[in-house]
C-alpha cells in the first residue's frame, strides 16, 4: 500500500504546529521518512505542499527547513481571519443545511455545559470544531480551505490564553448559530466579527524556542495513521 502524500503532509504539518520541529530547523527527507514510517517519495511531495502553504522554505545548501515567520506576518494572518470568519458566517446564514445546524447547536450545548462546569480543557477543541463546521456551512470550499490553513498557522505562531469568561464566549457562539438559523447574514457577520476580534486579543506571538531537533525526532517514531485508506 502506498501512503498518500496528503496523509504524510498532515502528519508533518501537525508536528510543525505542535512545535516538534523548531522554526528554522532542517527537514531532511531521510529523517522524516523514518519518523513517519514511509518512503521518501510521499515525504518529498508533502514538503512541496507545505512550502506552498508557508510552513516550509527551501534554503540554498540546507534544503527544506521550517519557516520562520515574523511577528508582523503572524499579525497579518490574525487580521485575515478577522475578515474571513465573519464572511463565512454571513454565507453560512444563507447556505447552511439542517445537518450543519444540528452539529453547531450540539457544539454550543456542549461548550456551554463545559464552561459552566469549568472543564476548560475541552473548550478549545470544541471551539475549533465549531468554527470548522461554521466554515463548512458557508458552502464555499475555497473559503473553508483558506480558513483551515489560517487556523493551522495561527495555532503554530501563537500561544492562546483561555478566555476570561468562557460562558460569555460560548454565549457568542450561540448567538452566531441563532443568526445563522434565522438566515440573518448581517447579524451572523456582526456577532462573528466581535467574537473573532475578542479572541484575537488573547493571542501571544510565540518566540522561537531552542532545543536539539534531531534528538527529539530520532527518539520519537510517528507512523502515519493509515486507518481508512484503501489498499
Amino acid at each position: 500500500m502506498r501512503i498518500p502524500a496528503h496523509s504524510v503532509c498532515t502528519a508533518i504539518r501537525d508536528d510543525i504546529v505542535a512545535g516538534v520541529y523548531e522554526r528554522g530547523g532542517r527537514l531532511t527527507e531521510e529523517l522524516l521518512a523514518r519518523r513517519y514510517g514511509v518512503s521518501r517519495v510521499p515525504v518529498r511531495e508533502a514538503l512541496r505542499t507545505l512550502e506552498a502553504e508557508g510552513f516550509v522554505v527551501t534554503r540554498r545548501h540546507a534544503g527544506a527547513c521550517v519557516a520562520e515567520p515574523t511577528e508582523q506576518e503572524a499579525a497579518d494572518l490574525l487580521e485575515m481571519r478577522m475578515l474571513l470568519e465573519p464572511l463565512g458566517a454571513a454565507r453560512a446564514a444563507q447556505r447552511r443545511t439542517e445537518a450543519h445546524l444540528k452539529v453547531l447547536r450540539g457544539l454550543v450545548r456542549l461548550g456551554q455545559e463545559r464552561a459552566r462546569r469549568g472543564h476548560s480543557e475541552d473548550l478549545r477543541s470544541l471551539g475549533v470544531w465549531f468554527h470548522e463546521t461554521l466554515a463548512q456551512a458557508s458552502g464555499s470550499p475555497a473559503l473553508t480551505s483558506t480558513l483551515a490553513q489560517l487556523r493551522h498557522k495561527i495555532a503554530w505562531m501563537y500561544a492562546v490564553d483561555a478566555p476570561a469568561s468562557p460562558a460569555e464566549s460560548w454565549a457568542e457562539h450561540g448567538g452566531i448559530v441563532d443568526a445563522v438559523a434565522r438566515g440573518d447574514s448581517e447579524r451572523a457577520r456582526a456577532i462573528t466579527a466581535l467574537h473573532t476580534e475578542r479572541a484575537g486579543s488573547s493571542h501571544r506571538f510565540r518566540s522561537p524556542g531552542r532545543g536539539d531537533l534531531a534528538d527529539r525526532v530520532r527518539t520519537s517514531q510517528h507512523p502515519v495513521n493509515t486507518s481508512g485508506l484503501r489498499h
